[in-house]
């Protein structure tokens, strides 16, 4: 038999893919204590119960009437094995048939090893009273909420080992194939009283974990988390103990950081990114699939080059198709709802179809172990501006520790601005009235001596058509800001760099930011002119020079 594969799950976060719908309350708790009961559109009470999956904690058995699996099952009655026995009005069960009413039954033996079994949800808040949000209230405090989100992959991995099937009718689809260790990187649940059993103290949403609902306590994580999750993503796949990964994360953020990881992992093996249009457990909820689909992607090893090395880069795995992390967006929140970018492909292959899993392309642009940006390539430290006393002045800003970990304090600071049609406010274009951009400038200088800018402009060439706003733009380059120009939107031309500006080739403004944050941790700050309005041409010369070293690794990954 061939080997297991071993995978490690990375909890990313604001995941819908490990977000449940509400515990509610059951109509048979509800008539138990007497509670007003769930009804339907005739205010009758409601037919059936959501059912949840659930731990028994003791042995039980149960009878199963015969023949119920399917409708059609009596139709090949002759097919079948006997039953163990009968059940007769009373409910008492017998080997033989005793009367014209008895029914066949198989009788089963239930065990709390057995894993998850779908019931009816029992339990109530403190007071006594039904739950019906997630919280106490509709719109309860931290504190009066519980948690939809899981801490991290076992519990969705259990249930899809337990209660999924496959096509030949199979359960434990993952295990049968693959041994899957849990790490939590940034993920959307977190304990706030600590687990013991894990040696995790009390955690902080906001710092520890990332949850987007209950909706009015949503948090997003900050820019620092991209050191986070790298050092800990390299350092698990660097150990050489796993053949993949699988990273869950909100459905529109999880294009994001497959790119960041396709740019910055110095490993040779694949990383799949999942994400879910709908909640764990609702109707049609596409996750399990994907991530089941990711496993057979790793499994299949139709990414590994000649001497096993991941050929293909990083990629998304949504609804069984495989995209490459560069080429991908989200465009619709439903099943089917990611499209590809940049005019060129952006589809490799397949993975969760009948055939198994596919390659059919292979991406040109540099990627993981050979990505000029990668964790290992960057330096111990580059060169920031700020503001000084005599002007704008350069600061030494490291980047990585002794160990080669990126520091948090050196993510880099870059703004998306926009830029349209019929957008000046006079007609002499006063960059004056550029008041986001001269606003970011002045902050980045105070705050952040890493910065920069994307601007997303006319498609698909990212020229600006305010001559205010390339105005104000221009004095940022000039005083030490690198700036990529992008076309708006999803665009299928490339945009060209001019002089000082960088073109972002056919990247979507987000995907340009990521590579302009990695590119400036790797080459520093651009030279800042003493007069930013009026460089001299030594001083021009100087940033084309530097922009040009930006350039080569836009034109590459």
């Amino acid at each position: 038999m061939t080997a297991k594969i071993r995978i490690a799950h990375l909890a990313g976060p604001n995941a819908t893919i490990q977000n449940s719908p509400p515990l509610v309350t059951s109509n048979k708790a509800r008539a138990k204590y007497g509670l007003p009961p769930l009804t339907d559109a005739e205010e009758k009470v409601a037919r059936f119960d959501a059912l949840r999956p659930q731990k028994l904690a003791a042995p039980a058995t149960v009878y199963v009437e015969q023949f119920t699996a399917h409708p059609l099952e009596a139709d090949a009655a002759e097919l079948y094995a006997p039953p163990d026995g009968y059940i007769n009005a009373q409910g008492e069960f017998s080997t033989e048939k005793r009367g014209p009413g008895d029914r066949p039954v198989f009788k089963v033996e239930l065990d709390p090893e057995d894993g998850y079994y779908p019931m009816p949800y029992m339990a109530r808040q403190a007071d006594g009273t039904a739950w019906d949000h997630h919280g106490t209230s509709a719109r309860a405090s931290r504190a009066n909420s519980r948690q939809p989100f899981m801490p991290d992959g076992k519990r969705t991995f259990d249930e899809i080992n337990r209660l999924g099937i496959d096509h030949d009718g199979v359960a434990n689809i993952i295990g049968n194939v693959a041994e899957v260790d849990y790490f939590r990187l940034a993920p959307s649940g977190g304990y706030m009283k600590g687990n013991a059993e894990a040696e995790i103290a009390p955690e902080t949403p906001g710092k520890d974990f990332f949850p987007y609902r209950p909706a009015h306590l949503e948090i997003s994580p900050p820019r620092m988390t991209l050191a986070r999750i790298t050092n800990m993503a390299q350092k698990i796949l660097g150990s050489g103990s796993y053949d993949g990964a699988i990273w869950t994360q909100g459905s529109p953020r999880v294009e994001e950081t497959m790119y960041w990881f396709n740019l910055t992992m110095d490993v040779t093996v694949p990383i799949c990114g999942n994400a879910a249009q709908r909640y764990h457990g609702m109707i049609s909820n596409d996750g399990p699939k994907n991530i089941a689909d990711s496993v057979e992607w790793i499994q299949s090893k139709v990414w590994a080059d000649g001497d096993g090395r991941n050929r293909i880069g990083m990629v998304l795995v949504q609804d069984q198709r495989v995209f490459a992390a560069r080429e991908v967006t989200k465009a619709d929140a439903r099943p089917g709802g990611y499209v590809v970018t940049g005019g060129c492909g952006g589809i490799l292959g397949v993975s969760g179809g009948t055939g198994g899993a596919v390659l059919r392309y292979i991406p040109a642009m540099r990627h993981t172990y050979t990505s000029e940006v990668r964790v290992t390539k960057l330096p111990s430290s580059v060169e920031g501006i700020t503001r000084g006393a005599s002007g704008i002045e350069r600061i030494p800003v490291a980047i990585k520790n002794a160990a080669g970990e990126l520091l948090e304090t050196a993510i880099p600071k870059v703004s998306i601005v926009k830029d349209a049609s019929y957008i000046e406010d006079e007609w002499d274009g006063d960059p004056a009235q550029e008041v986001d951009i001269i606003a970011l400038v002045d902050y980045m200088l105070k705050k952040a001596p890493l910065a920069g800018f994307v601007l997303e402009g006319l498609s698909p060439y990212g020229k600006a058509s305010s001559r205010s706003r390339m105005q104000a733009l221009t004095r940022a380059i000039y005083s030490g800001f690198p700036v990529v120009t992008v076309g708006r939107g999803n665009t299928e031309g490339f945009a060209i760099g001019a002089g000082a500006l960088i073109g972002g080739s056919n990247l979507t403004a987000t995907k340009a930011r990521l590579l302009l944050m990695l590119c400036i941790m790797k080459l520093g700050m651009f030279p800042a002119a003493r007069d930013p309005t009026n460089p001299t041409k030594d001083e021009i010369q100087a940033v084309r020079r530097k922009a040009d070293e930006y350039q080569a690794i836009f034109n590459t990954h």
